[in-house]
């Protein structure tokens, strides 16, 4: 079939947030997605909770050939040195040659990375008292720990009307929200999955 489908971590265990998930990367995906309208594929992203679980969605989807482009998403949960394949494989323990490895894809070092690429969308969203000054300035902001990032969300928007920044109730609006480019700028590893689903689409 001609088409894209992805698989990727997130959403968390009830169906309300993986919809959720997938609503807002959808569209932070849309110029993608159009593209693969305007060719008449088929577009298909789904949000699966736990890592492993996308994982083995992902292979399913592999194996049964149905998709043109297939591709699994997951944080990287660390930094990252090598490829994808052999960060996957040293953490998780995965084995992945059934897969093509450009078709592996991270967020570097978790989701909220990305949202961190986009103050001007964060102080847009959360209004009155976001502080901007608690966020990482310029640089790549996957060298920053899991840890950091998450400290720096919650400094940043623990005094605003919205509350303190929740994955579930509020990273599929931001995400909707963000300039992929400024997020292709600090984030190498989302440039990298950008510019191979452009491709793929583009061949």
């Amino acid at each position: 079939m001609n088409g894209v489908a992805i698989y990727m971590e997130g959403g968390g265990d009830g169906a309300a947030g993986r919809r959720a998930l997938r609503q807002g990367m959808d569209a932070l995906l849309e110029p993608i997605k159009a593209v693969a309208r305007n060719n008449a594929w088929h577009w298909k992203l789904v949000a699966c909770g736990g890592r492993d679980r996308a994982l083995r969605a992902y292979r399913k989807a592999v194996e049964a050939s149905d998709y043109a482009v297939v591709a699994l998403l997951v944080d990287s949960e660390g930094p990252v040195s090598d490829t994808p394949v052999r960060h996957l494989a040293r953490r998780d323990r995965w084995q992945l040659a059934f897969a093509p490895p450009e078709s592996i894809h991270m967020m570097v070092q978790v989701m909220e990375t990305w949202i961190l690429a986009d103050q001007d969308a964060l102080r847009a969203y959360y209004g009155a008292r976001f502080r901007a000054s608690a966020l990482p300035g310029h640089g790549n902001l996957e060298d920053l720990a899991k840890t950091d990032v998450e400290r720096a969300l919650a400094l940043a928007t623990a005094d605003t009307s919205k509350g303190t920044y929740h994955k579930i109730r509020h990273a599929s609006e931001i995400l909707a929200r963000l300039d992929r480019r400024l997020i292709g700028q600090r984030c190498p590893h989302f440039q990298r999955m950008w510019d191979w689903l452009w491709s793929r689409l583009q061949a």
